[in-house]
C-alpha cells in the first residue's frame, strides 16, 4: 500500500504547493514512485507545477525524476446511493487507482475548508501543515490571548484534524503522524519569533504534532515554478556553481525530508 502524505491547512500563502513539489520530487529522485493529486480544483498550483515540469522536460529533452500527476475521476450521479457525496467517491476512486502503482501518494489541499480536504485528512498517514512564522498563521492551529503566551483553545483546523484522527481510529488504521513545518523563519532572534517558538512547542505537546524546519523566504522558489523545477534540479540544467542561498535552501529541504521520517526514506539526494 502506498504511504499517503497530505499537505494541508486552511490558509493560503503558507507554502503548501512549494513543500508538496519539493517533497514529491525529492522522493522521486531517491528512486521512489510518487504520484501527486491536487485538490485545489480552482487554482491547481501543485498540479500546474507538475504540468510545467512535464512541458519543460519535453521542450529541453531532459529526463529528470518526477512525480506523476493524477486527476479526480468523474462519477456518475446516478451511481450514488441516497446521502452519498460525489466528492467522497471521486477521491476514493483516485486513491484506489494510485495505491497499487506508487510508493507514495502526495495530496495537496486547498487553503480553505472543503469536503475533499476534510476526507483527504482522514486518509493521511503523514500530515504536513506548513505554517508561516506569524501569529496570524498560528491562529490556524489555536487561539491565544492578547500577549500570545496563553493558548485559549484549538482552532477549527485543529478540530478537523482531531476528527480525522478519530475516523482513522474507528477504522482500525494507524494514527496520523502530524508534522507542522515552520516556514519563513527569520534568522534574527526577535521577540515575535521567540514567542512563536514557545507557543508552537506548547501546542505541539497539547494536541499532538511534531515540529519540523521548513523553508526560508527565497526568490528562487518563484523563479523555478514556470519551468516546474526544484532546488534539486539546478545542476541538471547547467548551474555549475550554487550560490550560498541555494546551498542553504537545499540543506533546508534535506532537513525537512529527514524530519518527516517517511518509511524507507533517507535524506540522501
Amino acid at each position: 500500500m502506498a504511504h499517503i502524505i497530505v499537505v494541508g491547512n486552511e490558509k493560503g500563502g503558507a507554502g503548501k504547493s512549494t513543500v508538496s513539489m519539493h517533497v514529491a520530487t525529492a522522493l522521486a529522485r531517491m528512486g521512489h514512485k510518487v504520484c501527486g493529486l491536487d485538490l485545489d480544483l480552482r487554482q491547481r498550483t501543485f498540479g500546474r507545477y507538475i504540468e510545467n515540469r512535464r512541458r519543460f522536460l519535453q521542450q529541453t529533452g531532459l529526463d529528470l525524476p518526477s512525480p506523476d500527476l493524477a486527476e479526480l475521476p468523474e462519477i456518475e450521479a446516478s451511481s450514488l446511493k441516497p446521502g452519498e457525496n460525489v466528492y467522497d467517491h471521486r477521491l476514493s476512486a483516485a486513491v484506489a487507482e494510485m495505491e497499487p502503482k506508487n510508493d507514495f501518494i502526495l495530496i495537496d489541499c486547498p487553503g480553505s475548508h472543503t469536503r475533499l480536504s476534510q476526507v483527504a485528512h482522514s486518509l493521511a498517514d503523514t500530515l504536513i501543515t506548513p505554517l508561516n512564522d506569524s501569529f496570524i498563521d498560528f491562529d490556524l492551529l489555536a487561539h491565544t490571548d492578547a500577549t500570545g503566551e496563553k493558548i485559549t483553545g484549538p482552532s477549527v483546523y485543529s478540530e478537523m484534524v482531531w476528527s480525522a484522527r478519530q475516523l482513522r481510529a474507528q477504522a482500525g488504521l494507524a494514527p496520523i503522524d502530524w508534522v507542522v513545518v515552520r516556514n519563513r523563519m527569520g534568522a534574527q532572534r526577535m521577540v515575535n519569533k521567540e514567542k512563536m517558538e514557545r507557543a508552537v512547542n506548547k501546542l505541539a505537546k497539547r494536541i499532538g504534532f511534531r515540529i519540523a524546519p521548513g523553508f526560508n523566504e527565497r526568490v528562487i522558489f518563484r523563479e523555478l515554478f514556470p519551468r516546474g523545477l526544484t532546488l534539486l534540479d539546478l545542476k541538471d540544467i547547467g548551474v555549475k556553481q550554487l550560490n550560498i542561498s541555494n546551498v542553504a535552501a537545499r540543506q533546508e529541504l534535506r532537513d525537512l525530508i529527514k524530519a518527516l521520517n517517511l518509511p524507507g526514506v533517507t535524506a540522501d539526494f
